[in-house]
């Protein structure tokens, strides 16, 4: 096997790079065996808590943050200077220690707790004999909230730290008292305990941990042989199968820089054997894995935070999800169409890829996912019990490729437990950073509702949009506002914790201007997934720019290119929302589906400046505007809309029939 080439990163180092969940400590032998134990074990504590646990929920959520410092600071160290094979400085082990005491305090302590304090006054005493207790109590709170804090530096990043620190700042000068803040973001459930906290240990955890098992049995490789039987012999085909693969893949996965790394690894090197360039094939990777956040019927994690938030059943969000998910990945497969034929690239030989009906005999790999959605559509089982029945099934369809790979039932049970190991450590790991985000995201919504500030921006907000003559306007300029703070507040933050802040605070100015509730809460889910492709903090675009070895710049420019559906799609459910499939407006929808897709295909061909020949600038200037008139909805818009990337096709078709009958040999 050849040596690695000077400059070229592994999978491993890539990760590391540009995920900071991936930038964690190295175990060997013992010390791995006993991490693995333990995040193993948190997994299965994610199971029984959430299926038979009878606690209040701060004894649940306690316990549920004590164990998530533990795995916390045995994972992610302070530094990159710190990852040294089985070394933790002891500072850590302090912190760690000190951090978990606190919440297993008043975790084991509630029943007590909750008879002494029951407000902030309680931990601001008058007498002196209560001055000792209230200081431990306010010691308790502070030390936990700066151990989350750090742990949030260490595996998230510092841009939502920041928001959560100009906040508390705020907090204050709003004349909030020291005993009140610590009682609201600690020991109530409005701050780290709030809302995304709850929804994190009731369902993502859990879904964290079947996503894990799902890997393991094989499922992405058999996306992606799907995909290549389906469009790897078309034209341009390995992006085409980049782009399916990814969709399928990213709904499980929930992280656009895993996604990235795990299916580019494969797809990416494969662009560019066909012809595209390298900017183009990280990008067309980078694109498709961030928009599997948005792929229903998963869609990574933050879906569940969207039911808990607007009261909705998560079947009902999923089902809303799916036009929006259809124009997303319509709108990259036009472009990466578009860009084989103007290169000249052709698909793969069939008889390179693998056939479809010798692939069906592994279409038992997705039973896990058909039973899911069928207790949960069905309503025959909760959302936690159904996701460990899921689990339980994942386990056995992954033996038959266990069997046949050990060719003994020894073995074969053998790798089956170690799978199992595995898969519920995997979870484990990946859960923290969630945990981590998700209460953050809770102190930011405890500093929003302890000071009033929601009711005053949407305040200052909807008066500034009445001073603006047209009402329509003033939407738009709101909507576009609300685009730049998700955008900016995502970048290098999870989805889940920048969906928390922007559902806390600009979805309900959306809501006040008018906009249906369900429609504000997607678009600010939308904008903070984009943020991953979006310069110049595009993670997922420099992911894939490490594997395709190409500018990452370019290729965050050319994945926002490749994504501009994901910047037009949630303006159209805004203002029209049968897209979403609401007020039964189903016919209505297609309607605009069917029109949004016309449009989307001649802001491609603007974009891409060639469909049967290249096009000329102001064509390419009428295609791209006749293709947003034709998303925006409405009878006149769209018959413009037509008319115009109608008179493009017609005008290229027949200037590149032209050009080949005076040039036959061509």
């Amino acid at each position: 096997m050849s040596e690695k080439k000077h400059g070229e990163m592994s999978a491993d180092e890539i990760m590391r790079k540009y995920d900071k969940e991936s930038a964690t400590r190295i175990w060997t032998g013992i010390p791995k065996k006993a991490v693995t134990v333990i995040t193993a074990l948190f997994s299965v504590y994610c199971i029984w808590s959430t299926l038979f646990s009878t606690a209040d929920i701060p004894v649940r959520l306690t316990a549920f943050l004590g164990f998530s410092v533990i795995m916390g600071y045995l994972t992610y160290p302070a530094s990159k200077k710190h990852v040294r094979e089985n070394f933790i400085p002891w500072y850590d082990i302090v912190i760690m220690a000190v951090g978990a005491f606190c919440f297993f305090y008043y975790c084991l302590n509630y029943n007590r707790l909750v008879m002494t304090i029951t407000s902030a006054s309680k931990i601001n005493p008058a007498s002196e004999t209560a001055i000792k207790g209230a200081v431990f109590y306010l010691a308790i709170g502070i030390i936990s909230i700066l151990v989350m804090a750090e742990l949030c530096r260490r595996c998230v990043g510092l841009p939502i730290l920041f928001v959560v620190g100009a906040l508390l700042i705020y907090t204050f000068a709003s004349g909030q008292n020291l005993p009140r803040v610590i009682y609201t973001m600690f020991f109530g459930t409005s701050g780290l305990m709030s809302t995304p906290l709850q929804v994190c240990a009731k369902f993502i955890a859990l879904f964290i941990v079947f996503g894990a098992f799902l890997e393991r049995t094989g499922i992405a490789n058999f996306f992606i042989d799907i995909a290549n039987s389906l469009v790897g012999w078309a034209s341009g085909g390995p992006a085409k199968v980049a782009v399916i693969s990814s969709a399928l893949c990213g709904m499980v996965s929930g992280s656009s820089v895993g996604n990235t790394v795990t299916t580019g690894s494969i797809t990416i090197p494969m662009m560019k054997k066909t012809g595209y360039k390298g900017e183009f094939a990280g990008a067309v990777e980078a694109a498709a894995s961030t928009g599997g956040q948005i792929m229903p019927p998963i869609m990574g994690a933050a879906a569940f935070l969207m039911a808990e938030y607007m009261g909705e059943p998560y079947i009902r969000v999923a089902l809303w999800a799916i036009l929006p998910a259809v124009l997303y990945f319509a709108g990259i497969f036009i472009s990466v169409h578009l860009e084989a034929k103007k290169l000249g690239l052709k698909g793969i030989p069939r008889d390179n890829l693998p056939k479809l009906r010798y692939l069906l005999k592994d279409i038992y790999l997705l039973l896990p996912l058909i039973l899911l959605v069928t207790l949960v559509a069905g309503n025959i089982r909760s959302l936690s019990y159904s996701a460990s029945i899921a689990i339980a099934v994942a386990i056995l369809v992954a033996i038959p490729g266990h069997l046949k790979a050990e060719k003994s039932v020894a073995g074969a049970a053998k790798k089956t437990g170690s799978m199992i190991v595995e898969s519920l450590s995997a979870g484990g790991k990946s859960c923290i950073t969630v945990i981590v985000a998700c209460s953050m995201a809770g102190m930011v919504a405890g500093c929003i509702t302890v000071t009033g500030l929601a009711s005053r921006l949407i305040g200052a907000i909807v008066s500034i949009s009445e001073t603006i003559p047209y009402p329509m306007l003033g939407l738009f300029i709101a909507l576009v506002l609300t685009m730049f703070c998700c955008i900016i507040l995502g970048m290098g933050v999870p989805t889940t914790a920048n969906y928390c802040i922007m559902a806390s605070t600009c979805a309900p100015i959306l809501i006040q201007l008018g906009i249906p509730r369900v429609a504000a809460h997607f678009f600010v889910f939308y904008f903070g997934i984009v943020a991953d492709i979006t310069p110049p903090v595009a993670l997922a675009a420099y992911a894939g720019s490490a594997i395709a070895r190409s500018d990452p710049m370019k290729t965050g420019v050319n994945a926002t290119k490749l994504a501009i559906a994901a910047f037009i799609v949630p303006y159209m459910f805004c203002l029209n929302p049968s897209m979403l499939l609401m007020n039964n407006g189903v016919l209505m929808a297609i309607q605009s589906v069917i029109t949004s897709l016309i449009g989307l295909f001649g802001v491609s061909m603007g974009l891409e400046g060639y469909l049967s020949g290249k096009i000329k600038t102001p064509f390419r200037i009428l295609a791209a505007a006749a293709g947003l008139l034709l998303i925006y909805p409405g009878t006149i818009s769209d018959l413009i809309g037509i008319i115009g990337v109608g008179l493009v096709i017609v005008l290229n078709v027949l200037s590149a029939r032209s050009a080949k009958n005076a040039n036959p040999a061509v």
